[in-house]
């Protein structure tokens, strides 16, 4: 019996080492299923949630946005292109927002302790280790490369003119004039805001002499006739009030030596040429033009001269590149006569409005 006592001890303890406490069991069940019950909860309301609305019937899904003319246009960085043919542009360029004065001036309105704070701010130092090196790492004749695909013509101008409702801006630069009372820096805003206006972009004398192409007298004399009505009557004598169109000139030096010679020897040449009423439409910029404005209005290659037409609230409803051909020079010229008659329009509306006004007040006896 002794014997028979100490076999069911032992195999009652064994029996206990193997299976776990009664309560651990029961909490170990009841989290488990309280688990399960919540994982259930959540798929169950997952999928009984509510369906997304179907889609209206008979509405299509927007198109994706048409490929842009310059995705493939040669630039001074990024990759090499090998073969290159320019398209007439599909779509406005420009920037999505009007100008303003005070942008792109290119000048650090940073106070002191702006400075400082940026100096010891490890973030700003690799933005700015990340521009240097991207500026180091383009090749310094690409733009001269480029200039083997049709004398780096970037693109065809557009057949008409863009809508004024979908157009973009033209940037606002700042540069020195040829004016001799004012021979401080300029926005580009106020002379191009009101008036419709031929904007000349060149860089290098290859650039302007492709940018005369488009709007030179030699090239181009029925543009140089309404650009001579400056006061846009028809009469040709500059005699009225100012509302024709205008011929603005932007001369991008980025490097300070050319800049200096163009200052300093330039400008005497460039006064006796354009004479003194023009004075003030010639532009030396030196700084301010980013990687952003030169992508938005298709300013890809700096040897290269670009034409742009814009309307009084300056957006660009035309562009050239290149050297003209016999149809964009004929497309300016009509572009230009388009937006007077637009302009003249607006103008006389807003002056029959004012008319309307004044009939409407009473009138003091």
């Amino acid at each position: 019996m002794l014997v028979a006592w100490r076999l069911d001890r032992f195999s009652a303890s064994a029996l206990a080492e193997k299976v776990p406490n009664k309560d651990k069991i029961g909490t170990a069940g009841v989290a488990a299923t309280e688990a399960k019950a919540r994982s259930t909860t959540v798929v169950t309301a997952k999928s009984t949630g509510p369906n997304p609305p179907p889609s209206p019937e008979g509405v299509a899904p927007s198109p994706p946005p048409p490929p842009s003319p310059l995705a493939h246009a040669p630039r001074s960085y990024g990759v090499k292109v090998e073969n290159f043919t320019p398209t007439p542009l599909s779509r406005p360029i420009g920037l999505p927002y009007p100008p303003e004065i005070g942008q792109n001036t290119g000048i650090d309105y940073r106070t002191l302790r702006q400075r400082r704070d940026d100096f010891v701010n490890h973030k700003k130092h690799l933005e700015k280790r990340e521009r240097l090196k991207n500026k180091m790492a383009r090749p310094y004749f690409r733009d001269w490369a480029n200039l083997q695909f049709h004398k780096g013509k970037t693109f065809i101008a557009p057949p008409r003119l863009f809508r004024g409702d979908v157009s973009l801006y033209f940037p606002n630069l700042y540069g020195q004039t040829l004016l001799k009372s004012d021979r401080g820096k300029r926005d580009t805003t106020p002379t191009l805001r009101g008036r419709v206006s031929v904007v000349s972009m060149f860089s290098s004398l290859w650039g302007e002499n492709q940018a005369r192409s488009f709007a030179s007298a030699e090239s181009n004399p029925e543009l140089q006739a309404l650009l001579a009505d400056r006061d846009g009557d028809g009469d040709g004598d500059g005699d009225g009030d100012g509302d024709g169109a205008q011929h603005i000139l932007i001369n991008v030096e980025e490097d300070w030596l050319k800049a200096w010679f163009v200052r300093v020897f330039g400008t005497g040449a460039l006064r006796r040429r354009l004479g003194e009423p023009n004075w003030h439409r010639y532009f030396l910029v030196r700084r301010g033009i980013s990687d952003e404005i030169r992508e938005s209005i298709g300013y890809l290659n700096s040897k290269v001269g670009y034409t742009y037409l814009l309307d009084g609230e300056c957006r660009i409803r035309w562009a050239g590149s290149g050297e003209s051909e016999a149809h964009e020079r004929e497309g300016l010229v009509k572009g230009v006569q388009r937006l007077l008659a637009e302009e003249k329009a607006k103008k006389e509306g807003k002056a029959d409005k004012g008319e309307k006004v004044k009939k409407d007040l009473p009138q003091s006896k």
